[in-house]
């Protein structure tokens, strides 16, 4: 069995988009997020940025293995905004994305359907505005080895190409290198196989 190790995010926030219906106006952003932190400073961000519009709704997805998500209405009817907007996150199969829709009220009510339409274009142009890219999904391994048998090692990381995100050079040298998911129990075996070194996976 194939081990998947690629996901689709997005390469950076989005440019401000513009659905307008009946007066109501429906502004979206799209923004590449690891952690909830972020999204918070987000949401906080655009709350001030916003600060006179009637509702700031959301969905954010985070994860590649365990996905988390959410969806949030934010005063707006039960689903009719944060799963439109979620649906959308769906559709491009992307993950670590954070949408908002912010609506400011326009006088006359969309109803339910109205609403499902209006978030889910405002998602959706937030999307087209932005750049869909895919990555790898990355294990990191900590090796631990003495000086002297840095040669061995390093003709190791360079065959395979292996990118080294860290590293502590002393009588005893500790690096800490990052593998293709798929390639992390090959790699790991390789470096048992050298017996001059500690490896560990972080």
């Amino acid at each position: 069995m194939e081990i998947k190790d690629t996901y689709k995010t997005i390469e950076g926030p989005s440019e401000e988009t513009l659905f307008k219906d009946r007066g109501s106006k429906f502004f979206g952003y799209a923004f590449p997020v690891s952690n909830e932190d972020e999204i918070k400073e987000h949401l906080h961000r655009l709350k001030k940025e916003h600060h006179t519009a009637r509702h700031w709704c959301y969905a954010w997805q985070l994860g590649t293995d365990k996905i988390r998500f959410r969806a949030n209405d934010d005063g707006e009817p039960s689903n009719s905004a944060g799963q439109p907007i979620y649906g959308q996150i769906l559709s491009k199969e992307i993950t670590n994305v954070l949408i908002v829709v912010v609506r400011y009220f326009g006088g006359t009510k969309l109803g339910v359907g109205g609403l499902i339409n209006a978030y889910r274009t405002g998602a959706q142009m937030a999307l087209d505005a932005s750049s869909i890219v895919e990555r790898t999904i990355d294990v990191h391994f900590q090796l631990t080895f003495d000086y002297p048998h840095m040669n061995k090692v390093m003709r190791v990381i360079k065959d395979r190409k292996l990118d080294i995100v860290n590293q502590k050079m002393e009588l005893q040298c500790e690096y800490i290198i990052s593998v293709r998911k798929k390639d992390a129990e090959n790699v790991k075996i390789q470096f048992e196989e050298l017996r001059c070194l500690k490896i560990i996976e972080i």
